[in-house]
């Protein structure tokens, strides 16, 4: 696995975040009859978008993402995420978390699969940035982190090889693989089938620097070609654009990674679950790793204190507060066929699986009586926040 896909997912990811929170809060603020106002108001709206870009983009907090590393699980991700949407006056609850998490990781997926060539995953992250630093452009202090954040991004990634991008695509292809959330927009606009599955066109553009399919050529062993044939090549194809620009400004050409959501669909932020994520229950030999991360981005991350509900505002991801509450009353589930399995306890199987529970045990009192300490400076950092 690429041990430099944990700061794209993230800034991704992140980027996602922005722009349905941003959609979110346009439509709240607004009433239908577009005469009253809501709770939020555009101050508000800039300040939770200040608020978490500048926390996302802190000098400490980068610095610590950028390091190579493993990625992590789902549940780690949702959990720096969640904290780094908190970092404002506005409060989500687990059910509007989980459906927020959900609506940006499926988008990121499908970026991620029509993405052209590995090294265009940049181009991706890049128009994340360039979205990004126009919600912060009143805000040059704000917006000279998101530049200086790309900056180091394009000393990071420039140097990578041909290999090490595709190294990097299939990190997170296998991060995504289990994820399979139903979205309104992609389902409205058939790019994704009920199962929650994506549908890929055999049309398009080509990838820069590839030839269109449909012609073999055979060449002597002195190099020249000799005879050439075509062959249906099963789509409509076309020749490639030109490439996009990589630096810190540009045409990034690839629209992969720009702001779907608009003030007009407010139901594009919906979600209905068919096939979820398996659950990240089973116990994970990097833990000990993903808490120390957790712990050094916590412990760069600063919260705004708020030591009342006044000084807060609630944003609901639902259509009404009745279906959030149903949404969190049935941990978000919907549309689950149950499947009834009969199985024999075999009694040797049962027995190995004791053993092996058991060593997991003692390796786990060893891990504890070494590091009780980073635990409870853990914990205190979360207990700060």
């Amino acid at each position: 696995m690429s041990t430099r896909t944990l700061p794209l997912v993230f800034i991704n990811l992140g980027g996602e975040m922005l722009y349905i929170l941003d959609q979110r809060l346009q439509a709240q603020n607004t009433s239908v009859d577009n005469t009253e106002k809501g709770v939020w108001s555009e101050k508000d709206r800039k300040r939770v978008m200040n608020d978490i870009i500048g926390t996302m983009f802190s000098k400490a907090f980068m610095d610590e993402l950028l390091k190579p590393q493993q990625l992590y699980s789902h549940k780690t991700m949702k959990t720096v995420l969640t904290r780094l949407a908190h970092t404002s006056i506005m409060r989500l609850n687990p059910a509007s978390m989980e459906k927020l998490y959900e609506l940006m990781v499926m988008a990121f997926k499908y970026q991620v699969y029509l993405c052209p060539r590995p090294k265009d995953l940049l181009l991706i992250t890049y128009n994340h940035m360039d979205a990004i630093r126009e919600f912060v452009r009143d805000t040059p202090a704000v917006a000279n982190q998101v530049d200086e954040t790309h900056r180091k991004l394009i000393e990071v990634y420039a140097p990578l090889s041909e290999g090490e991008f595709q190294l990097l695509r299939q990190t997170l292809l296998i991060f995504f693989q289990d994820m399979h959330v139903r979205v309104s927009l992609f389902l409205k606009n058939q790019i994704q089938n009920p199962n929650g599955r994506f549908t890929l066109t055999t049309s398009g553009p080509v990838p820069h620097g590839g030839d269109v399919p449909g012609l073999i050529r055979l060449f002597s062993v002195k190099g020249r070609e000799v005879s050439r044939c075509e062959f249906p090549s099963g789509g409509s194809y076309s020749s490639a654009v030109r490439e996009g620009s990589f630096d810190l400004h540009g045409d990034r050409v690839l629209r992969l990674g720009v702001n779907m959501y608009t003030m007009n669909h407010p139901e594009e932020t919906h979600t209905s679950r068919n096939t979820c994520a398996q659950p990240d229950d089973v116990p994970n030999l990097l833990a000990k790793e993903e808490l120390n991360l957790l712990a050094r981005i916590m412990g760069s991350m600063k919260t705004v204190p708020v030591h009342t509900t006044e000084g807060s505002f609630r944003l609901n991801l639902f259509a009404s507060d009745r279906e959030e509450e149903e949404a969190g009353t049935s941990g978000g589930a919907q549309d689950f066929d149950v499947i009834n399995i009969q199985a024999m306890q075999d009694e040797q199987a049962s027995a190995e699986l004791a053993r092996i529970a058991a060593q997991f045990a003692e390796e786990e009192l060893k891990h504890e009586d070494q590091g009780s300490s980073k635990g409870d400076e853990l914990l205190a950092m979360m207990d700060d926040l």
